[in-house]
């Protein structure tokens, strides 16, 4: 089989090793029926359509389509049919071989998606066939048509949410949720800035936010269709939409005579963009930085910290995963509270372009384009 994703520590390693492959059982259809299976003698040779890199580089020239060997598989395992899985700029990232965490090569791409159990092994209790499941953490690499898991990694979503929604689940909204959540005491009518404000985080701050009582004041870069996207965002529960340039404009000022000014910052940016939205904090708040796309450095002024005392902060859900949710209770408590709000129609997957996985050069491809508003999503 494929090894594993990770190389987080030892016991990760071990577990992924044993359980990371996905597959494709040759002959049976969409319906899902319940079947027990476990280590018997005579099964079928089983293999899966997998997106899989053998070297780090360019996701255009390193990532191929290959037919790959399956595991075998235990009473304490599931068998999981791939529904949908996002191109996340993370999974790029990894890919490229500049991500906090690589793949023991080779690899197979993808970090989340939503699957549907076909199989569970005879000792699984937790999930049954029919059931809509998702990996608990990254690196099981989702770009494929069928997986093999122990039923502890993965958890149950409700299938009466959409699908997109359910596909752009685990990595977004969750990082959205918590820093809303764990960085400062946000009220109703208070604000948060942020850069990067049209990404996946970004839209899901803006709807969490709006569901909160929470204003958003909603920075992206300026570009032809910035009317369109500027409405877009409104739509969702966007209360200010503005471009980076404005940021030093005295139009500002007018802005927090309305609007209270932001006790957080959220940056996915870096470089400028970042110390821009310190100088709009006010005394004692907070910035956390969770992405760099624009691949410069996060540079603190001075002042921000001696006269506003300004907290720096910093956060990947990975790291939440691991340090903050090892029993995964609160892991689950945060998906209820993100299904809840999907059913209310308060929260909605990002704009997405569905391609088919025989198609994925065309989805890496236009993943990796500038001013992308629509997330790539490989349907299975």
């Amino acid at each position: 089989m494929w090894p594993s994703l990770h190389r987080v520590c030892s016991r990760r390693q071990a577990f992924f090793k044993r359980n990371s492959a996905l597959f494709k059982r040759t002959g049976y259809d969409n319906d899902v029926h319940v079947s027990h299976f476990s280590y018997s003698a005579g099964l079928r040779a089983l293999t899966c359509k997998a997106l899989l890199y053998r070297k780090h580089g360019d996701p255009s020239k390193v990532v191929d389509l290959e037919d790959i060997d399956l595991p075998s598989r235990g009473a304490n395992d599931v068998l999981v049919k791939m529904l949908a899985a996002p191109i996340n700029p993370a999974d790029i990232n990894m890919i490229q071989g500049t991500y906090g965490i690589l793949a023991d090569l080779p690899a197979v791409g993808g970090n989340e998606g939503v699957g549907q159990v076909v199989e569970v092994g005879s000792n699984v209790n937790s999930v049954k066939a029919g059931d809509w499941v998702i990996p608990k953490s990254s690196g099981l690499g989702t770009w494929r048509t069928e997986v093999v898991l122990p039923e502890d990694s993965v958890l149950s979503l409700p299938n009466d949410i959409p699908l997109l929604c359910a596909a752009t689940l685990k990595v977004n909204p969750c990082t959205a949720f918590r820093m809303l959540s764990d960085f400062e005491d946000l009220k109703t009518g208070e604000s948060v800035i942020q850069n990067a404000a049209n990404s996946g985080v970004g839209q899901a701050v803006i709807q969490i936010a709006a569901a909160r009582g929470i204003k958003t004041i909603n920075v992206v870069r300026d570009r032809p269709e910035f009317a369109e996207l500027s409405k877009r965002l409104k739509a969702i529960g966007a209360t200010y939409v503005i471009k980076e340039e404005e940021l030093r404009q005295p139009e500002m000022k007018e802005l927090f005579e309305t609007c209270p000014k932001p006790k957080l910052a959220l940056n996915g940016v870096g470089g400028k963009s970042a110390t821009e939205l310190l100088r709009h904090l006010q005394y004692g708040s907070t910035m956390v930085t969770y992405g760099g796309m624009a691949r410069k450095p996060v540079t603190i002024p001075v002042g921000a910290l001696i006269f506003k005392d300004v907290k720096v902060r910093g956060f990947w859900i990975t790291q939440w995963h691991k340090y903050c949710s090892s029993d995964g209770k609160a892991f689950r408590a945060m998906l209820d509270e993100l299904c809840d709000l999907i059913r209310k129609g308060q929260l909605t997957a990002p704009a997405c372009t569905e391609v088919g996985l025989q198609d994925y050069s065309k989805a890496l491809d236009a993943a990796m384009q500038p001013f992308i508003s629509s997330k790539q999503v490989l349907v299975m």
